[in-house]
């Protein structure tokens, strides 16, 4: 019965009307009609009534019409316009191209490389005396990269209220907080490397030289001995860029930039990109059922009319005249006009269903019934309606009021049946007479009827009337006496057939370990057998079916208060919550994600289509609103739009954020492997030979293959349906598994083995010069271009392999089904034909006869094979091997953190703010350490000099003068637990904790302070030595 509006609406006739159309001018300014929506309810009708008299006074000023609302003129609306705005809702301001590139600025790994870029470059530019100034500069190249630009998620630039609280908090990406620690990690480890790096061949240098030779450093000499100190520092710089792995932001933001594309065809409108990966992590959908589990298209398909149950729709001649003729006005008459039964577009389809579906459900029933309801309307237009009451969540019923032609009034009535009959007190017997409806003929109806019809999936409508005699017209605003004493006139049943694809999708999200709830409107009943219909409901199961009012009678204390304990035992076995409010479907949501009753914290996706909805879908992890029935209040609450309204896509986002999680892990295997041996090899090359076998433009050229090219081949993987049928991996499962660091290590071993072997032998195996201890401007070598060629193309083989992180054999499976890895890798394979033969002292590289290529060619398809043994080691039996990449930990989680003024945790940003942290700490207790030695030296020597204060430790400790005032703190304390211990005198103790700390439980605010006149002399203060010893412990 749809989303209207609340509020009860007057309608006027025409002749009103035409009084409005001749009104004045517009007596209204914008701020009086602002402060009228700002008002709800009584407040809002006394207002109106104070300042217009009445809602026609209102619209008379206004200069329009209660029925048709704005005449077509084109000036008086170009009027309008100027005077209060266009009637539309402003696109929010998106973020522009400088501040995207401002926040891509602010990565870590980033800043690294831009103090490497600027370094090197400013050596590449070193001329040392006596050179040319068009030194070669070959080995100084810029190794400068970018990392893509931050999503403006959709323009976001909300102006958010500062909160402080300790409430649970949206994480902004899991897998990004994740990656960025992981690269942090690996960064300060290639920093310490690339220094050691330095640091070994400067001494190597110097002792060789100087010591070992005998040599003495000359003036004339310092010029060449600088260039071997800025050669060595390149190379520490190259094997810090290739330490740092810049491409994990880029490979995230590339997957779910990719993911989003290809999600839009399988109708999910992606609105926030984090939506993408959190849902691949979701544990709990609750999804509604109208429209999402079934088709929306309803039909009436059985009926309760004149003392018969109709199993299917009557013949019109088995009913009276009089049944029929208010049958046929009240469902014509109660049903907005805008809702219509159209023809089929094309030859042999079904009729269109305009408006909302229940409505059209009923008026398909009169057409059934050979009735056409259009005449109805005709002879009674909408204007001519006295008074509607529309529909809500809360009433779950519609009224209309007509005035009759003799005199008097009648309402037609219809809504829920079980609610609706309560209020009914006659119905139409098979003659069409009147005949009283007792409390025991409606529970006999519920169960005879209403229950049956119900368990068989069937909507359940009741229609009703009433009279009223001419006289004195009645309070209608008082609509509970209104809506009163009715006559039943039938009772209907409303199938909604359930989509033929929801219960493959149900039971794929079960396998996958995602528990579906259904949230409706509906009776219970016909929520429990649809939810059987749809599998949600398995035999034998122990589930809950619970309707709003039960539901909330069990998670509410005596106070009415809301108790997240109480909630805890009801929501893992709920699976159903029939005529639920939006308001429960917020309660419910905010309860299974606020819940610490498992070893993890629950992932919910919540569907919604209606204005109330949005705070349900804002709550959620990942809300996703209905495309075609959705509100737009609905959409812009969402993270994500389904376009087709069904529940089998919200499957399709399943998979495809678990597929950018596998395939974040797949480039991750792929580039640790190509770092671990890069960097072993670039340090024990230099270490051993005093120069890298890897040059830095070779390096930067590998880099873009791990990087770049990687990124683009594994973060496009396609998603399978093997990946529902495993558990979530929840959000502290590491990055790196045991299977992924087994296959990392076991081609490290292979790849370092054949770099060695080449570095050490290669010259004798291919017969070759050597290239080892070359002169500082030697002309490239065969010997390390055949290292370089070998690396390269065990790296491309080896991007085959990382295809697979879960121990499978087949990393050919589905390769074709990625046109964008062939062409990666047989791109980059052409590429590095063209780089050595062709790329000459630019590259360091001399060109490679056949036989050379032949064997480079045949060690890099060895990384196959070797992945295929690696394969046959079952990692269980690898009890050394660890995980890594592990998401960040409740007790990392500062409470400075969490009381911030942002809602949402930013794992990237706090991992850069650990150090700086972590760095004022240390200060911190230093300081304090240093008052601590200061304020006993002072007090040993000022008790020397007052013996007498030294009777007892308590008077020692009180005494005045050994208070170390000039001693306070100096500095902001960046420690937690000193913030505590310090303030931990001053304030007030706090209250116990209370269980309600879930939605609207409220905390009284009222404590009990001790007297601090009570207050033990001998305990140590803020400032006492004792204090400022058990702080430095």
């Amino acid at each position: 019965m749809g989303d209207l509006a609340n509020s009860a609406v007057d309608f006027y006739p025409k002749s009103q009307r035409r009084e409005l159309n001749h009104a004045g001018g517009l007596g209204c300014t914008l701020p009086e009609l602002r402060g009228l929506m700002e008002l709800r309810g009584a407040e809002a009708l006394q207002k109106i009534q104070d300042g217009y008299s009445d809602i026609s006074g209102l619209c008379r000023r206004l200069k329009t019409s209660p029925t048709e609302g704005l005449s077509d003129n084109a000036a008086d609306l170009e009027k309008r316009r100027q005077i209060y705005g266009q009637n539309f809702i402003p696109p929010k301001q998106p973020k522009t191209f400088l501040q995207l590139v401002w926040e891509a600025l602010q990565d870590v790994t980033l800043i690294i490389l831009e103090i490497a870029a600027i370094i090197s470059l400013g050596l590449s530019f070193y001329a040392p005396p006596g050179e040319e100034t068009e030194a070669k500069k070959q080995d100084g190249a810029v190794a400068m990269e970018m990392q893509p630009l931050k999503s403006a998620e959709g323009g976001e630039m909300e102006d958010r209220e500062k909160k402080k609280t300790s409430a649970p908090k949206k994480e902004k990406s899991v897998l990004q907080g994740k990656l960025t620690k992981l690269a942090v990690q690996i960064g300060k480890a290639g920093l310490v490397m690339s220094a050691i790096t330095v640091i070994i061949l400067v001494l190597y240098f110097v002792i060789q030289t100087f010591v070992l030779d005998g040599r003495v450093w000359l003036a004339e000499c310092t010029p060449v001995y600088v260039q071997y100190f800025v050669k060595f520092f390149i190379i520490g710089v190259t094997v810090l860029v290739v330490a740092v792995p810049e491409g994990l932001p880029l490979a995230v933001t590339i997957s779910l930039a990719y993911s989003v594309k290809k999600m839009m065809k399988d109708n999910n409108l992606v609105r926030h990109l984090d939506a993408c990966e959190t849902m691949g992590n979701a544990t709990a959908i609750c999804s509604d059922k109208t429209g999402t589990l079934t088709t929306n298209r309803m039909t009436v398909v059985q009926a309760y009319l004149g003392d018969t149950h109709y199993r299917q729709t009557p013949e019109p001649g088995s009913l009276t005249p009089r049944i029929l003729d208010l049958l046929v006005h009240a469902i014509a008459i109660n049903s907005a006009y805008t809702t219509k039964i159209l023809p089929p577009e094309k030859d042999g389809g079904l009729p269109r269903q305009v408006g909302n579906k229940t409505e059209c459900a009923l008026l398909g029933f009169l057409l059934e019934l050979h009735r056409d309801y259009q005449p109805v309307r005709d002879q009674l237009p909408e204007e001519k309606l006295y008074k509607v009451y529309t529909f809500n969540s809360v009433r779950k019923s519609m009224s209309t009021v007509t005035r009759l032609p003799q005199g008097g009034f009648r309402v037609f009535s219809k809504g829920a049946s079980e609610i609706l009959l309560k209020k009914c007190s006659n119905i139409l017997s098979s003659s069409g007479e009147l005949r009283g409806f007792r409390p025991r003929d409606r529970d006999e109806m519920v169960k005879k009827v209403i229950e049956p019809m119900a368990c068989e999936g069937l909507r359940t409508i009741c229609l009703a009337f009433r009279d009223f005699a001419a006289g004195p017209e009645p309070d209608w605003e008082n609509e509970n006496d209104i809506v009163g004493e009715l006559t039943c006139i039938a009772v209907v049943g409303i199938e909604d057939p359930v989509r033929p694809e929801v219960p493959e999708a149900i039971r794929k999200c079960q396998k996958a370990g995602i528990t579906v709830r259904m949230v409706t409107g509906d009776n219970i009943n016909t929520a429990r057998a649809i939810a059987a219909k749809c599998g949600i409901l398995q035999p034998g199961e122990d589930f809950l079916c619970l309707e709003g009012k039960e539901f909330n009678r069990r998670i509410r204390n005596e106070k009415g208060e809301i108790e997240q304990e109480r909630l805890d035992k009801i929501w893992p076995k709920l699976r159903v919550l029939a005529r639920s409010s939006p308001t429960d479907k917020h309660t419910l949501v905010k309860g299974i994600i606020d819940s610490t009753i498992g070893e993890q914290r629950q992932v919910v996706a919540v569907t919604g289509d209606g204005t109330n909805d949005g705070p349900a879908l804002k709550k959620a992890d990942v809300g996703f609103a209905m495309g075609i029935a959705g509100t737009d209040v609905a959409k812009e609450a969402s993270d994500i739009i389904l376009t087709d309204d069904n529940f089998s896509s919200i499957v399709k986002a399943v998979m495809w954020g678990r597929n950018v999680y596998d395939s974040i892990s797949k480039f991750l295997q792929f580039q640790l492997t190509v770092n671990v041996v890069a960097v072993v090899v670039a340090f024990t090359g230099a270490c051993i030979t005093q120069d890298s076998p890897l040059k830095a433009v070779q390096m930067l050229w590998v880099n873009l293959i791990m990087d770049t090219f990687a990124s683009l081949a594994l973060a496009t993987e396609p998603p399978t349906e093997s990946l529902l049928l495993r558990k979530p991996y929840g959000r502290n499962k590491p990055l790196i598994s045991r299977t992924m660091m087994k296959n990392i290590l076991g081609h490290g071993v292979y790849q370092l083995s054949i770099i060695f072997t080449l570095l050490f032998a290669g010259e004798i195996i291919f017969d070759i010069d050597s290239g080892r201890n070359a002169p500082l401007h030697a002309p490239p070598s065969e010997h390390y271009t055949i290292i370089f060629n070998t690396f390269v193309l065990m790296q491309l083989f080896n991007e085959v392999n990382a295809r697979k992180i879960h121990g499978e054999r087949n990393v050919f499976q589905g390769v074709f089904g990625n046109p964008i890895f062939c062409a990666i890798v047989l791109g980059t394979f052409g590429i590095q034909i063209v780089i050595v033969q062709f790329g000459g002292k630019p590259f360091s590289c001399s060109p490679l006869n056949a036989e050379q290529w032949l064997w480079c060619l045949f060690v890099g398809v060895g990384e196959l094979v070797w992945g295929q043994l690696i394969a046959t080691i079952p990692t269980s039996h690898l009890k050394c091997l660890k995980e890594a990449g592990h998401g960040p930990g409740k007790d990392e989680i500062t409470d400075e953190e969490m009381a911030e003024d942002e809602e949402e945790i930013d794992h990237a940003e706090r991992e850069l703010r650990r150090g700086q942290i972590l760095w004022f700490r240390g200060l911190n207790r230093i300081q304090t350490q240093i008052r601590v030695v200061k304020a006993f030296r002072s007090s040993l020597y000022e008790g020397l000099e007052k013996p007498d204060s030294k009777t007892s430790i308590h008077n020692f400790m009180t005494t005045p003068e050994f208070l170390l005032n000039d001693y306070t703190h100096n500095i902001p304390l960046i420690d937690d637990t000193d913030v505590e211990e310090s303030e931990a005198a001053r304030r007030p103790p706090s209250p116990p904790p209370t269980p309600n700390k879930n939605n609207n439980a409220i905390d009284s605010g009222v404590y009990l302070a001790t007297d601090d006149g009570s207050k033990s002399p001998t305990s140590a203060g803020p400032a006492s030595p004792l204090h400022s010893m058990e702080t430095s412990l």
